[in-house]
């Protein structure tokens, strides 16, 4: 004769094995987490060159203070959106979110090519200062990539390559707006191609390696 309480033991054993799920924070709360860290290189390279060079070439040059608002807001879009997609059931239209403030990041880099004059407390980059930019970009990118991507394995993320593009974007766009910190460098043709080439290699790398670690677990619950 079947045992009465059989099934009741089994979801009492199946349940004393589970362990609890501390609820995910709001996805903009999270990023904030993110920013503070971006925050805290910032303040330390301001301490380092302080703000008069920057605020100079921003001043003279407006399209470079553009450029600058741009990278700040599509890496804030872009993690915003990263944490957010990272939420099952959540829309993938949250990825058009850093697309606004990256044509403004574009737009006005690109502006700096049709200028007839050299932004104050700047120069034309040599082929070899312009190499330096593309090593901070991605050196910088680096662990603000390695963070987001540790950050958002909790969450799970249904669309890993999507979101790992996202943190790809905003990492970069992070990066590129600490080197205007320290960028003496006017928006020449040869600076921005680097600066492109920097951005591309960071969102193709995260795209392919983050995209894996951020679908490692889903693999494995499958």
């Amino acid at each position: 004769m079947a045992d009465p309480h059989a099934h009741d033991r089994l979801i009492a054993a199946l349940g004393a094995e589970l362990a609890p799920v501390r609820r995910l924070r709001p996805p903009w709360l999270r990023m904030l987490g993110w920013l503070a860290v971006v925050a805290a290189i910032a303040v330390a390279l301001l301490a380092r060159y302080g703000t008069a060079p920057m605020l100079a070439r921003w001043a003279g040059a407006p399209d470079l203070g553009w450029a600058g608002l741009g990278a700040v807001l599509t890496a804030v879009a872009a993690a915003w959106a990263a944490f957010a997609l990272a939420v099952p059931g959540r829309r993938t239209a949250w990825a058009w979110l850093p697309l606004a403030p990256a044509l403004l990041w574009i737009g006005a880099s690109g502006l700096g090519c049709l200028r007839s004059w050299i932004a104050p407390a700047t120069r034309v980059a040599s082929a070899h200062e312009a190499g330096d930019c593309l090593f901070f970009i991605i050196g910088f990118s680096v662990p603000l990539s390695v963070l987001l991507i540790a950050l958002l394995r909790r969450a799970c993320p249904l669309r890993p390559v999507l979101t790992a593009v996202l943190v790809g974007l905003a990492s970069a766009a992070a990066s590129a707006s600490l080197l205007e910190i320290c960028h003496a460098f006017d928006a020449a043709a040869t600076d921005l191609a680097m600066h492109a080439l920097a951005v591309g290699l960071v969102v193709a790398v995260n795209a392919a390696l983050g995209g894996r670690l951020l679908s490692r677990d889903i693999g494995r619950v499958a």
